[in-house]
């Protein structure tokens, strides 16, 4: 997993992904208690609206699953398929748009569209649903947005001009609470002080910056650019990929989409690497989603 305002400026490894198959990974059905296949996950997305599928960004098994889930959801769904990434962020939601109906060049889209370094371990999916004419979602809050609100509070966002609102979650949005607040806390090692009066919880800003803060509107401004699409396409199905920190456990993104849409019907893939593959105990990783993916650890990174 790579964290919030962790570079990616990584030196690609060359994967051939011919290599990876079947035997790479194990699905788990939570709700089942027994393995699955891809197409038994994408079955079962026709009572559901978004899958959520959580990576490890250099994961190369989950690379390769991810467009194996858009194709096989595309197999079942046809035009009512759409992806949602979290790699891309919402102004250049247009961008992605001019690309996708073949009106501009890869290289300018590559350049203007901000794409993460490691954008081949995305590419294949992006040019599938441009092959298909699939809609995508550019998600994601700029990241001059979720750095302001680190460091100046949602007052800060709220003294931007309206335009510059629109590539956000409406102001104000609803930070981090209960065990998310508290996972999010123990990652970023913040203080955390309790209130003698009211009882409640808060965090101090590490050396002035407030994670929880800005770590909200990545995952506010994800679950509002799924929900504002969903409005206007009822009965499609969103492959919503994103680092499996913000969706694990139905936290984050999930938990905010519910926030916009409570009707809105999803599913959690928790998806990484693990020592025990390919002996998996199940046990072990039952609180993270609805179906829990397992890759093989001997696969090379997609990046280093």
């Amino acid at each position: 997993m790579r964290l919030l305002f962790i570079s990616f400026l990584v030196s690609v490894s060359f994967i051939n992904y011919a290599q990876i198959g079947p035997g790479n990974y194990r699905i788990y059905d939570v709700k089942q208690a027994r393995e699955v296949s891809v197409e038994d996950v994408v079955a079962a997305m026709k009572n559901y609206d978004v899958l959520f599928f959580g990576e490890e960004h250099d994961d190369s098994v989950a690379h390769y699953l991810e467009n194996k889930f858009l194709e096989s959801m595309y197999q079942v769904f046809g035009n009512k398929t759409t992806l949602s990434l979290e790699m891309f962020e919402r102004d250049v939601q247009p961008i992605m748009d001019e690309y996708l109906t073949s009106d501009i060049r890869e290289k300018n889209f590559v350049k203007e569209a901000r794409v993460w370094s490691n954008y081949d371990d995305y590419r294949s999916m992006v040019e599938f649903a441009k092959s298909k004419k699939l809609n995508v979602i550019c998600a994601n809050a700029a990241g001059r947005y979720t750095n302001l609100v680190g460091r100046k509070g949602q007052a800060a966002l709220m003294a931007l001009p309206d335009a510059s609102k629109n590539f956000m979650a409406p102001l104000p949005y609803d930070t981090a609470s209960g065990a998310y607040y508290d996972k999010l806390t123990e990652l970023f090692m913040m203080e955390v002080t309790v209130d003698s009066i009211t009882g409640k919880k808060s965090a101090a800003a590490m050396g002035g910056f407030n994670f929880i803060q800005s770590q909200s509107l990545w995952d506010a401004t994800m679950a509002y650019s799924i929900a504002k699409y969903y409005k206007k396409h009822k009965g499609n199905k969103v492959l919503q990929v994103n680092g499996r920190f913000h969706s694990d456990e139905h936290f984050a993104v999930v938990a905010q989409l519910k926030n916009y849409n409570p009707k809105i019907r999803t599913l959690v893939i928790s998806s990484g690497p693990d020592a025990s593959f390919p002996n998996v105990d199940w046990s072990k990783f039952l609180q993270q989603g609805d179906y829990i993916i397992i890759t093989d650890p001997s696969i090379p990174k997609s990046f280093e």
